[in-house]
C-alpha cells in the first residue's frame, strides 16, 4: 500500500439491521463516518458522521452500492451472506448483527449453509427462522465492532476524525 491509507468507514446494510444505535455509538466514540444504506427513507441521527444513502429499488441495489465501496479499511455490517462474501473478497471487515465476523476462513461455509437452507425452504421443508435477537447478541456485536475498529487503527487506518 502506498501513501496514506483511506480513513476507516462503516457501511450498514440498514433495512433489517437491529444494531444501528450501537453502530452510531461506536462511530461517534472513534470519529468514523457511517453510511446507512437503504432502499427507502429511514431516520438517522442528525450528525455529520452519519450519512443516509437511499439507493434505487432495484434488486440488490443496496448490496451493490456497499460492495462497490468495500475495501481494506472499511467495515461492513450485514446479515446478508452473499453481500458479506463480496465484501470479504474486497478486503473489508464484515460483521453480522449478532457480532459474528465473516472472514475468508468462514465465508465459504456460511455461503454453503445459506444455499442449503434456501434449497430446503424451496422444497417446502420447515427449517424455522433465525433465533430471536438477544441482549447477548447486541453485546457481542458492540464488542466485535469496537475490536474491528481498534484493529484497523492499529494497522494504520485513520479514523477520519480531525
Amino acid at each position: 500500500m502506498t501513501g496514506t491509507p483511506q480513513a476507516i468507514e462503516i457501511f450498514v446494510d440498514a433495512d433489517a439491521c437491529p444494531v444501528k444505535a450501537e453502530i452510531y455509538r461506536v462511530a461517534e466514540r472513534h470519529g468514523i463516518k457511517v453510511f446507512v444504506v437503504t432502499n427507502s427513507f429511514l431516520m438517522v441521527p442528525n450528525d455529520p458522521l452519519i450519512e443516509r444513502v437511499i439507493v434505487g429499488s432495484g434488486f440488490d441495489a443496496a448490496d451493490d452500492w456497499i460492495a462497490e465501496r468495500a475495501r481494506r479499511g472499511a467495515v461492513v455490517i450485514t446479515a446478508d451472506v452473499p453481500l458479506a462474501h463480496r465484501c470479504v473478497s474486497a478486503g473489508a471487515d464484515v460483521i453480522g448483527p449478532t457480532g459474528k465476523p465473516f472472514t475468508e476462513a468462514s465465508i465459504g461455509m456460511a455461503l454453503a449453509t445459506r444455499n442449503l437452507m434456501e434449497d430446503l425452504r424451496a422444497m417446502g421443508d420447515v427449517t424455522g427462522g433465525p433465533k430471536p435477537f438477544s441482549a447477548r447478541d447486541r453485546s457481542a456485536f458492540l464488542s466485535a465492532l469496537d475490536l474491528a475498529v481498534v484493529r484497523l487503527k492499529r494497522a494504520g487506518f485513520p479514523s477520519g476524525a480531525p
